[in-house]
């Protein structure tokens, strides 16, 4: 479940309170790793010293290569357990650990097409290291859970990646909440590719449901300002975006990712109906599959240069990464 960092308003929220769910703020490196790299079982830590053990690990290729960076986002991990959610025979499930599955297995279909992919996670971890005052009582502090999902625009970036696809369920109180919605920002200087990919990612995944023979709402295409949870900080509510795609905000957000980028949640894991499918093997691979498609048909879209001799594409990447908006 993608969260925005804020408050109800009041403003009483501080940076010591505990929150378990996400949010956003970095107090992160510019764009360049500064530490020796280490492997983690064929990949290699882009950032040992400020990512946490097992997190910002790049892949090779495992076949060809296509010269294409791909940065996948598990959403949540370790202390951030995401939405709660329940099955069918009314198994607790947890967003981070159905989230985790879905990303590797997008890596290892992507690395197969020849792509180098770089994730935020490998493990039940969280992405950045954490620091005096990120955790109290076992749980993020609000600085703690902003500086987190910050962390995984600072690794797309360090990674130099072409491209940024997110991982998330959803949640909700109502029996109606359920289906799929994917997620883009529409005020970033590459808006146009963010939004072609949201609308792939859509398509594909509930294509896999559709012929794995499951019923699942079709939510739609949205800009992330019209989504996230409430609030947790006031700034958070001035902010309106989501920090994982959103643009730069001078003393709030310093560390946008610099490349098209969208999210997708596909299944609501309070619907036991959808949890399950979330929990399983066959739904991991399902949505791996339909957004490693979508993936692959961004690339496949974008033109050529009219007069280049090159067979590379080109996308759009931000230079200075910030945006006023």
């Amino acid at each position: 479940m993608v969260l925005l960092l804020a408050t109800s308003g009041s403003g009483s929220h501080n940076g010591s309170e505990p929150v378990t769910r996400k949010a956003a703020k970095a107090v992160a490196p510019s764009g360049e790793a500064h530490s020796t790299s280490v492997h983690v079982d064929g990949g290699t830590e882009v950032d040992p010293a400020y990512f946490a053990t097992g997190s910002c690990v790049a892949f090779p290729p495992t076949s060809g290569n296509r010269h294409e960076t791909v940065f996948v986002d598990a959403g949540h991990g370790g202390i951030d357990p995401g939405a709660v959610g329940t099955t069918q025979t009314g198994q607790t499930i947890y967003e981070a650990d159905q989230t985790l599955p879905v990303e590797l297995e997008i890596m290892k279909l992507l690395r197969a097409k020849g792509y180098r992919v770089v994730v935020s996670r490998t493990g039940a971890s969280t992405v950045i290291r954490p620091q005096p005052g990120d955790v109290t009582g076992g749980v993020f502090t609000i600085k703690g859970a902003h500086d987190d999902v910050a962390a995984r625009d600072v690794c797309a970036n360090m990674a130099k990646a072409n491209v940024l696809v997110g991982i998330y369920f959803d949640a909700g109180t109502s029996p109606t909440d359920a289906g799929s919605i994917s997620a883009y920002d529409a005020t970033r200087p590459f808006s146009a590719d963010n939004q072609r990919l949201a609308t792939l990612l859509q398509a594909d995944v509930l294509a896999q449901f559709t012929d794995h023979g499951w019923s699942i709402p079709n939510d739609g295409v949205q800009t992330d300002d019209s989504l996230g949870g409430p609030p947790l900080t006031t700034a958070a509510g001035s902010y309106s975006h989501l920090l994982l795609l959103g643009p730069a905000d001078p003393g709030y957000f310093s560390t946008p990712s610099l490349m098209p980028g969208a999210l997708i949640e596909p299944l609501f894991i309070t619907d036991p109906y959808e949890g399950t499918i979330a929990a399983s093997t066959a739904g991991h691979q399902a949505i791996a599959t339909g957004m490693a498609q979508a993936v692959e048909q961004y690339f496949q879209e974008i033109p050529t240069p009219t007069g280049s001799s090159s067979s590379k594409r080109k996308t759009t990447t931000a230079t200075s990464g910030q945006p006023k908006h």
